[in-house]
């Protein structure tokens, strides 16, 4: 497998976790969500990913008006940056081990097409698509997405001529991925994020790495991240792959041990990796003719 010459960053701003308490950098409002997105590409990132939380409480939020605030800031400064909001949002379950049937507080469970209207109103370059349910963490918290949900917003999305980025935390959820390009509800070039280390999914093991790249499509554009202390050596791993890298603070919140991050560094310490390896970094522009993306407006 040949090691990628050029190298797209994604910066995951945010995320949905609950971070906002263990870092004074994790960005809240669309406000500082927009500006970590404009510091990111200035340190090299060519694509943010993008979700948004509710301003008062740091709580994860599926609100259009967040998202739109946030993206209609970053286009504000004129940034070159491609955007990619997440589409993941809405498919949590929390039930009570003792009566299944009985929901939780921390249940956003919806449909597919309910989580994409921000997508719908936006039309941002990319939008995710998580391709199978997960149980996600200890405890009783699952992730769902049904092959009918995942058929009905794959659909969607291509309607829109937004391109999907394929979410994949295990190796049946990759086959499932292929399922549906096959069913024709994906277009070429497909987009795959290989998540790794996201309890309890797939581990961040090289070897499990190298398997899930095996399994990808002929021609798929594809980048890989893991958690915690694995997000800068999976930048090398996803490199020597021949993938493409993401870092950011919704997968790890520290530079090294007790330094906290801010995105801009994380993205810093990957422009630093990758050029190490004799590789260089891809602009936006060369982000968007990999990805097969609409040229910037």
């Amino acid at each position: 497998m040949p090691v990628n010459q050029d190298v797209i960053i994604t910066c995951a701003l945010t995320g949905a976790g609950d971070t906002v308490g263990r870092s004074p950098h994790v960005p809240v409002t669309p406000e500082q969500i927009a500006a970590s997105a404009v510091e990111a590409a200035g340190a090299g990132a060519a694509v943010v990913h993008i979700h948004v939380r509710e301003p008062e409480t740091g709580s994860p939020s599926r609100d259009p008006r967040l998202y739109r605030e946030v993206v209609e800031r970053i286009r504000e400064t004129g940034t070159d940056v491609v955007i990619n909001l997440t589409a993941g949002m809405g498919g949590d379950l929390v039930i009570d081990p003792e009566a299944p049937l009985r929901q939780l507080p921390g249940t956003d469970l919806v449909s597919g097409l309910e989580r994409l209207p921000h997508v719908e109103e936006l039309l941002p370059d990319i939008c995710t698509l998580d391709c199978g349910s997960l149980n996600f963490g200890d405890g009783s918290n699952l992730y769902v997405s049904t092959p009918d949900m995942l058929r009905t917003g794959a659909k969607r999305i291509q309607e829109l001529g937004v391109r999907p980025e394929l979410e994949i935390f295990d190796t049946g959820q990759l086959w499932f991925a292929k399922q549906l390009l096959a069913e024709g509800l994906l277009d070429d070039p497909t987009v795959f994020q290989l998540c790794m280390g996201i309890p309890w999914g797939a581990p961040a093991d090289p070897g499990v790495l190298q398997a899930m790249v095996n399994m990808l499509p002929q021609g798929a554009q594809w980048a890989s991240f893991a958690l915690g202390r694995m997000q800068m050596p999976w930048v090398a791993q996803s490199i020597l792959l021949g993938g493409h890298v993401r870092v950011g603070l919704e997968d790890n919140l520290y530079l090294g041990k007790g330094v906290k991050a801010t995105n801009g560094q994380l993205v810093e310490r990957a422009v630093r990796i990758t050029e190490s390896l004799g590789s260089r970094v891809a602009t936006p522009d060369e982000a968007r003719a990999k990805l097969g993306l609409r040229p910037r407006a």
